[in-house]
């Protein structure tokens, strides 16, 4: 089986110790999405559509948790703390 290659930011952060807190690398969700990932990117592996970089943090971030209306512009902004609390549970 062959590893897969996957393209990450130059700035990321260098992926955590195994069992450390996400540090927005990017790694995980590059490489496989989460549930969530699977419903938003309609695929079990490769890259989540939902997988934002952030310029001012330099770092990635699930695109549902730090702006779900640019994921689902149809969303209403009073449903979004839902869909951020519920994605949070998910991922």
């Amino acid at each position: 089986m062959a590893h897969p290659v996957i393209h990450l930011h130059a700035e990321a952060p260098a992926k955590p110790a195994p069992g450390q807190a996400c540090n927005g690398c990017g790694v995980c969700c590059a490489w496989q999405p989460c549930p969530l990932g699977m419903v938003i990117s309609r695929r079990r592996q490769g890259a989540c559509a939902a997988l934002q970089w952030h310029d001012d943090s330099g770092q990635y971030r699930c695109g549902v948790l730090a702006s779900p209306r640019s994921i689902w512009p149809g969303l209403p902004r009073r449903w979004q703390p839902l869909v951020v609390r519920l994605a949070r549970r998910w991922i």
